[in-house]
């Protein structure tokens, strides 16, 4: 398989992740894609560098483009192939969703141990806002 074909998958896999599997849904909300823009800013500074110094080459048989090492064109931006955009979406994707899924199964454990007799009930007062109850 490509590094072109490698990306696909790994973006689609990311999306399906997200959004079918853990239904997580970031990819649906402005909070991800202004985190992704600063997290891409820096992953483009990152790659730039180290493609443009040739410091990390690839095979021009398995990316977009030539084997040349433009600063943009030639299916590339800041150096870097834009493949190495899709894995670092993938990556990024996956790795907040599974973030995020876990964070609520944490959740929502603590908040049955609280039901089920743990040190406090946790209610909400319709204003959005959660509130210990500290009677048993």
């Amino acid at each position: 398989m490509t590094y072109t074909g490698a990306a696909c998958v790994g973006v689609v896999a990311a999306l399906v992740l997200d959004l079918w599997v853990l239904r997580t849904r970031l990819v649906a909300t402005r909070q991800w894609w202004a985190a992704y823009a600063i997290v891409m800013g820096f992953q483009l500074l990152t790659n730039g560098w180290l493609t443009g110094r040739l410091i990390v080459t690839y095979d021009p048989d398995a990316i977009l483009g030539s084997g040349t090492v433009p600063f943009l064109g030639d299916g590339r931006i800041a150096y870097a192939p834009v493949e190495d955009l899709g894995f670092g979406f993938a990556l990024v994707l996956a790795t907040c969703a599974l973030w995020v899924w876990w964070g609520r199964r944490l959740r929502g454990r603590s908040d049955l141990a609280s039901r089920q007799g743990g040190v406090g009930r946790v209610r909400s007062g319709g204003t959005g806002r959660r509130h210990v109850d500290e009677r048993p």
